[in-house]
């Protein structure tokens, strides 16, 4: 079964790389994938819309959503690092949603090929 047609919401660059990790499974394995795959990943306009959150004065929830607790702890104490920080992910969103996402694809891989 294709990939494509299982996650047909991710970018190019993402579907490369989520095709290229599952090319060895099986049928089953790779609907396994695709299921819990979904439900974790984050998709970049949660993450934009997050980061934006920041220019209203709950800065860091971005950094929470993608696991970077510290960060996020960081950005919500120093108002995004005085704005600077929360000007840096907005314009680096999509950078974090694909490192993210990237970790969970290894995680759901090691998972389903239990």
């Amino acid at each position: 079964m294709d990939i494509i047609y299982l996650l047909p919401e991710l970018e190019a660059s993402e579907m490369f790389y989520i095709k290229d990790m599952t090319k060895d499974l099986d049928d089953k394995q790779t609907e396994l994938f695709a299921h819990i795959y979904r439900a974790r990943r984050k998709d970049p306009q949660l993450i934009l819309l997050t980061t934006l959150l920041g220019f209203a004065g709950i800065a860091g929830v971005q950094r929470f959503l993608t696991g970077q607790i510290g960060m996020g702890i960081l950005y919500f104490f120093t108002g995004g690092l005085c704005l600077i920080g929360t000007i840096v992910d907005l314009v680096n969103y999509k950078m974090l949603a694909w490192e993210f996402n990237r970790s969970i694809a290894m995680d759901v891989l090691l998972l389903v090929k239990r």
